[in-house]
């Protein structure tokens, strides 16, 4: 793959703050026309990594290019082909989705009529047409972060940073600027999103790059990662707390060596299996012998969670017993990842931060 077929281009990338490396050695390659997801634990390098790439924050040392250009040598060219959009919305409440547009277009020095013509585009791609004249105070949390998102792309960029763009939506929310990141892609724009929720790289992503450390701990589709951990699993969900302890004995049984992870509250046992119709079969046979009435049985493949946390060594508690990895909702992930510490690194004080070169968060080339 030649320079020209990437949209970003990082290698060796470091950003050290004394002896703490939030960056240590990171690669990372993304196609044009594709959406990157990075995941990582707190204080991974997600979010140094993002202001890296827009030119917010100067690394230590390493190569970073995007669109072909390197960020440190031309941090203004670079500018005029991203957006960026941050973790919270940067609408004002007070004005219409038409007017914030329509102000960001003439702040980009599109003049009266282009801005407005703008704004009035972007309103139609992104469903807020009939919203369009009402104050942002009355729209729903996934009107507003579908019109932070149309402000970031006022100027049509080739590249478009999403740091946790669905931070705090409900589900509804969420699903509005998934439709809206799609539809961007399919038209050809090139996405890196840094994102808490596991679900939501598996639903946007055509490639993962999981970061721990500052270092690129893996990389692929989501079916690869999920290959990682090789076999399927059995979820047995008993319809009695006291039958826990001998349904996980039974599926132990079936499942041979491997380990069995118990949740007492969901009366869950979990375990890899093989042939996974034959020990389905088998389990079921288990079950019924030992006199277990079970609520659920699932057949299913490895979660992204799991593979999250089999990479970055997070907690399966001990003794094959704690909360099973990978069995709760996007909700519960995001309670595990938080806001990542990046966030409140020395990166405001730092004095390798380019602070000639800032950039409104609704939009790279202010």
């Amino acid at each position: 793959m030649t320079n020209t077929d990437h949209a970003i281009l990082v290698e060796d990338l470091r950003k050290e703050y004394g002896p703490k490396h939030a960056l240590d050695g990171l690669g990372l390659t993304v196609p044009r026309g594709t959406v990157q997801a990075v995941l990582g634990p707190n204080g991974a390098g997600k979010t140094t990594l993002v202001r890296v790439l827009a030119t917010l924050l100067r690394p230590t040392s390493g190569r970073a290019e995007v669109a072909g250009l390197d960020v440190l040598r031309h941090p203004d060219a670079v500018r005029a082909r991203i957006g960026l959009l941050g973790q919270h919305a940067a609408v004002d409440e007070e004005l219409s989705g038409w007017q914030n547009l329509e102000m960001f277009g003439r702040l980009y020095h599109l003049g009266t009529r282009g801005a407005a013509a703008r704004a009035r585009e972007l309103l139609d791609g992104f469903g807020l047409s009939d919203t369009g004249r009402k104050p942002v105070a009355r729209y729903s949390g996934g009107m507003r972060r579908r019109l932070d998102l149309a402000a970031s792309l006022i100027t049509e960029p080739d590249i478009l940073f999403l740091d946790e763009p669905t931070t705090g939506l409900d589900p509804r929310g969420r699903t509005e600027v998934w439709e809206s990141v799609r539809a961007l892609v399919g038209g050809g724009t090139t996405v890196l999103l840094t994102t808490q929720y596991l679900e939501e790289a598996d639903q946007l992503a055509d490639a993962i790059t999981v970061v721990d450390h500052g270092r690129v701990a893996a990389e692929g589709t989501s079916d690869q990662l999920k290959a990682r951990l090789g076999a399927d699993r059995i979820d047995v969900v008993s319809r009695d707390s006291g039958d826990l302890a001998p349904a996980a004995a039974a599926l132990g049984a079936v499942a041979g060596a491997g380990e069995v992870f118990t949740d007492p509250d969901r009366r869950l046992a979990s375990a890899a299996v093989t042939d996974r119709m034959t020990a389905l079969t088998e389990t079921v046979r288990a079950l019924g012998a030992a006199g277990i009435e079970a609520e659920d049985i699932a057949l299913r493949r490895p979660t992204l969670d799991e593979v999250f946390l089999s990479l970055t060594g997070g907690p399966t508690g001990e003794g094959g017993t704690g909360t099973p990895t990978g069995v709760g909702t996007a909700a519960n992930t995001s309670t595990a990842f938080g806001t990542d510490p990046d966030r409140t690194d020395p990166d405001r004080t730092d004095p390798d931060r380019m602070d000639s070169d800032r950039m409104d968060t609704r939009g790279a080339n202010a």
